[in-house]
């Protein structure tokens, strides 16, 4: 599969996804569509469709945005230096779709590699799992908790 960012794709976003993913906004904790989503399923980039993140990897953080232990394939996600806001944080973008997805942090569960990928909903579309293979992405079944 060819994941990359169109023209057709950025007129469908919203207003509010739009401002996330082209320019690098923030949704308001809490607020966003998946912070409470617990079905098993991938989460991939709203403009490309890149694989981003498995519901396996998911742990609730308390930040009030969807929080990940680690990307669900390292190869579609950037991280880039963020000086914005007169403080140092890692920017998350995706590969394909240069869309701001959120940021990393150090603080995530230990047991499970230490870093929280603090995401905005808005970037994200979420497919079940049940819908996985018929979606194209079943190579990544495998990395989701069964049903």
């Amino acid at each position: 599969m060819t994941y990359r960012k169109t023209d057709e794709a950025i007129r469908k976003l919203t207003p509010e996804q739009f401002r996330v993913t082209q320019q690098s906004g923030t949704e308001r904790p809490f607020t966003g569509e998946y912070n409470d989503n617990k079905r098993p399923g991938i989460y991939v980039d709203i403009v490309s469709g890149e694989p981003l993140f498995a519901s396996s990897d998911k742990f609730e953080s308390g930040c009030g945005w969807p929080s990940f232990t680690k990307p669900i394939a390292a190869a579609n996600v950037e991280e880039l230096q963020d000086r914005s806001h007169g403080v140092m944080r890692t920017e998350v973008r995706s590969k394909h779709g240069d869309s701001h997805l959120g940021h990393v942090f150090p603080d995530g569960p230990r047991d499970r590699g230490g870093l929280r990928y603090c995401i905005n909903s808005a970037a994200l579309r979420f497919i079940p799992r049940e819908e996985m293979e018929m979606e194209g992405y079943g190579a990544f079944i495998n990395q989701v908790e069964a049903i």
